[in-house]
């Protein structure tokens, strides 16, 4: 599956590329979307040297750039 069939099912700004919070540890972490896999994100927290799959809607805060 696309970014932009995430996008369009999950009514989400997902993009690769694009800044996420993972509010889903003892403490929010923030990573870096690096593509997909299958209906999931794949995720490269800040400091994992690994990406890790994420459903697009459990747990994740889209930060949206700053001009």
């Amino acid at each position: 599956m696309s970014i932009q069939y995430i996008r369009d099912y999950y009514k989400v700004p997902a993009k690769v590329g694009g800044q996420v919070i993972y509010s889903g540890d003892q403490f929010p972490r923030t990573g870096k979307i690096i593509g997909t896999d299958g209906p999931h994100l794949r995720i490269r927290l800040d400091g994992d040297k690994h990406p890790q799959n994420f459903h697009p809607t459990w747990e994740l805060k889209y930060v949206e750039p700053t001009a």
